[in-house]
């Protein structure tokens, strides 16, 4: 599923649209960087849960997300390209003091996409970590925004995305969490043929 994404690159020098392009072709005019480069590799995960989300849209004024025109997925694939940079250095722990370990801001902001978008009807928006990450033990709010097909219960949707978030980054980072806000930004309609989720869910 082709998407329209920005003409802009990332800091590897590939762009989101040569991705989406290798998505849809297999086609990569350097196909040894792919396997190498953690923002490519983070931009196709990203890319391939966007059109797994897409499918679910099946409505005619709908399904024209997928390639990318209607706003909510504009603004994902708008903001993607920064959230994909390396971003701050976060320091991790270590019981040998010669090593000098850490993790990039922009990994954990995949991480947190990737907890989102796991969850059925749910794709991720805008994800930003507020406060010092750079500080080992400073305080951490994480914000998101999602976006959310009919017919799920948005307050138990948001409830479910802040539960995972919070167990997946208690034991995959070594951050101090002590917030994670979810804002519900879009509300998509599946068409009628897509059938009730909240049936399928009793």
């Amino acid at each position: 599923m082709a998407m329209n994404t920005s003409p802009d690159t990332l800091e590897c020098g590939h762009s989101l649209a040569e991705l989406s392009a290798y998505l849809d072709t297999g086609a990569f005019s350097d196909p040894g960087h792919l396997e190498t480069c953690p923002e490519c590799q983070a931009g196709l995960a990203t890319l391939r849960r966007l059109s797994g989300f897409a499918g679910e849209l099946v409505h005619a004024d709908i399904a024209e997300a997928g390639s990318g025109t209607d706003d909510w997925m504009q603004s994902i694939l708008s903001n993607l390209r920064l959230e994909l940079r390396p971003g701050r250095t976060i320091p991790l722990p270590s019981d040998n003091p010669a090593d000098v370990l850490s993790e990039t801001e922009g990994a954990v902001t995949a991480l947190i996409r990737s907890v989102v978008d796991a969850i059925p009807g749910t794709a991720a928006g805008k994800c930003h970590l507020l406060g010092d990450v750079t500080d080992t033990g400073a305080g951490i709010t994480v914000t998101v925004d999602i976006a959310v097909v009919y017919g799920h219960h948005l307050e138990e949707r948001a409830t479910q995305v802040r539960e995972a978030l919070a167990e997946t980054l208690r034991t995959q980072t070594e951050m101090n969490i002590t917030g994670i806000d979810v804002t519900i930004t879009d509300v998509l309609d599946p068409g009628p043929d897509f059938g009730n989720p909240r049936e399928e869910q009793s």
